[in-house]
């Protein structure tokens, strides 16, 4: 439950945010005086929806590296070293994308995670706990699992959904508060600026950023599919199974920051509604879809 109300009061801050900006800089009231040109709100939503969804994601890396103290290999200092870079190296070459910065963070449980706004300057990083837990094999396909969604390109790809999500929330809250404003009696200069308005509109944003969130989560859920098999053409389909079979093993939820779950390898059983909000589907489902692709595909790995 703990990672379901990050998801969602990650989600609510980043509305809130943005609502409570578009107040100070008066554009909101800018629109009132505009007679509530719902053309311009919608550009303006789409300004401002975009535009958190972007930052954040040219800021990934630098996030990334910062909360996760993330140590990038630049000179090995060790063969394990070595072998990562060597892996991705190899990983990036096959998928036709740039070699991503490799890095290595603390944390005994097995995860990696990938990022970064560009698929040929992307970062891909692993835990402590992944490459003591796990075989060599197992490693090469988790890393070939995070290239693939580097060459997928799916952090684009979900930044792009936030966008037009986050448009939708910041557009629709504001129809809902002008039209509870106006059913108010509020028709007059002070319209779309008063207390109740900014209340309606930030209550309004909740609700309809928790679909939001579960939109998020299900396309989410959908590329991790993807992922696995990305990484197991790139690793071989047995070891990707087995990668998956290990952090089943290990069965303990991941740490990763909010922002970085969706990119990470973890997956975790849940219930009916908390699947709703999950980023990853539940490891028994992935390594059924892999066994259902390679009976398909008929190949003996």
């Amino acid at each position: 439950m703990k990672r379901i109300f990050l998801l969602i009061a990650t989600n609510f801050a980043v509305l809130l945010l943005l609502g409570i900006v578009m107040q100070l800089f008066g554009v909101d009231e800018w629109l009132a005086r505009r007679g509530w040109d719902y053309e311009a709100v919608l550009v303006m939503s789409a300004i401002f929806g975009f535009g958190g969804a972007f930052v954040s994601l040219l800021l990934s890396k630098v996030m990334a590296k910062a909360t996760m103290r993330v140590h990038v290999i630049g000179q090995p200092a060790n063969e394990a070293e070595e072998w990562l870079l060597r892996t991705v190296r190899n990983h990036a070459q096959k998928a036709g994308v740039g070699m991503p910065e490799v890095g290595v963070f603390d944390s005994p449980e097995p995860n990696a995670f990938a990022t970064g706004a560009n698929r040929n300057s992307a970062l891909v990083a692993v835990s402590t706990g992944l490459l003591h837990n796990m075989r060599r094999d197992e490693v090469e396909a988790v890393l070939g699992h995070e290239i693939a969604h580097v060459a997928n390109g799916d952090m684009v790809t979900l930044t792009l959904l936030q966008g037009v999500l986050n448009t939708f929330v910041i557009f629709l809250a504001r129809v809902i508060g002008s039209l509870i404003d106006g059913a108010r009696g509020n028709d007059g200069g002070n319209r779309g600026t008063g207390m109740g308005y900014f209340v309606t509109v930030m209550l309004a944003q909740m609700v309809l950023g928790l679909f939001a969130s579960m939109i998020v989560a299900w396309f989410s859920r959908h590329r991790e599919f993807r992922a696995d098999a990305g990484g197991a053409d790139l690793a071989g389909t047995r070891s990707m199974i087995g990668a998956l079979q290990a952090l089943k093993r290990v069965h303990s939820p991941s740490r990763l920051p909010q922002s970085m779950q969706a990119f990470g390898i973890n997956g975790q059983r849940a219930q009916a509604l908390q699947k709703l909000f999950l980023s990853h589907p539940p490891l028994d489902e992935r390594i059924a879809a892999l066994e259902q692709r390679t009976a398909a595909l008929g190949r003996t790995f």
